[in-house]
């Protein structure tokens, strides 16, 4: 056979698979299957793009609410911090209210048991600055305050002497304590009675001085013995504490006794007194 005949032999052929390769294709057009890939790949690709818009909005939208949940929360925590400060500022201040009431009650109750007619009244100014102390206290020649009367107090469920009023006004008066300098109290130590006169130093921190005691008695005292005012002179009640003994010294060449006493009022607490006519009955004791 030639090399012509076999060229033409093989060029039907080559047709003829063309024909059927292009057959199938069109059959495969024709039955819709790649459309319906197509419709597939379509709607997979915006699936999976609006899946990921969604979850992009909504992240979004989560990350604005938390951020506004958060700024209520801080805005109700703040609120409530507010409201609990004033509740605690409350408290405080009922708790106050409670201790002024109970205090006032006490020394109202102190203040009707005295023989004496007398007058409670509270501390409104201090001068501590020098040796010549004194307290101002809100009641003054209206209210019936004379010079040179007694000052006491009721503090810690004990009475105790703090002064002597030196000076009046209409409407306040000043009180020499007795840790003044210048304040000289005739006293007795309450289990010997033995008489001295008791002084101060000037500072209401400090201790107060008793001299004249004598030697022979040494033996007769004791530590946290009270002094008591002796009420010699008329210048104040007698038995009113003073002071309790907190040292004794001996001085070889003196037959006295060096005495330091620590005051019965604690005067760095001391808010309110009482001051007493001594010339004038308790008319509300015999009342009570």
């Amino acid at each position: 056979m030639s090399v012509k005949a076999k060229l033409s032999f093989r060029l039907p052929e080559f047709i003829l698979v063309l024909y059927i390769i292009f057959s199938a294709v069109m059959l495969t057009f024709s039955s819709g299957s790649f459309v319906l890939n197509f419709k597939k790949i379509g709607f997979s690709v915006l699936s999976t793009i609006e899946k990921g818009a969604n979850s992009v909005v909504y992240g979004i939208g989560g990350s604005l609410n938390a951020v506004k949940e958060l700024s209520q929360l801080r805005k109700d925590y703040e609120e409530l911090s507010k409201k609990l400060s004033d509740y605690e500022q409350m408290r405080r201040s009922n708790a106050d209210i409670r201790k002024e009431n109970e205090r006032l009650k006490e020394q109202l109750g102190f203040a009707t048991s005295l023989e004496e007619k007398n007058y409670p009244a509270r501390i409104i100014s201090r001068d501590n600055d020098n040796l010549y102390a004194t307290i101002t206290i809100n009641k003054g020649s209206v209210d019936g305050i004379r010079k040179n009367m007694p000052v006491i107090a009721y503090q810690n469920g004990n009475s105790g002497l703090v002064g002597k009023i030196v000076q009046v006004g209409a409407f306040t008066s000043q009180l020499m304590p007795v840790y003044n300098i210048n304040s000289i109290v005739s006293c007795r130590i309450q289990n010997t009675r033995d008489l001295g006169l008791v002084s101060g130093n000037g500072s209401q921190d400090s201790f107060l001085k008793m001299n004249y005691i004598r030697k022979r008695v040494l033996d007769e005292l004791h530590y946290g013995d009270v002094v008591v005012t002796s009420g010699e002179n008329s210048n104040y009640m007698n038995d009113i504490p003073v002071g309790t003994i907190s040292r004794i010294s001996i001085v070889e060449y003196n037959s006295l006794l060096d005495i330091e006493l620590t005051p019965v009022i604690d005067f760095s607490r001391l808010e309110n007194v009482v001051i007493v006519n001594m010339r004038e009955i308790n008319e509300e004791k015999g009342r009570k």
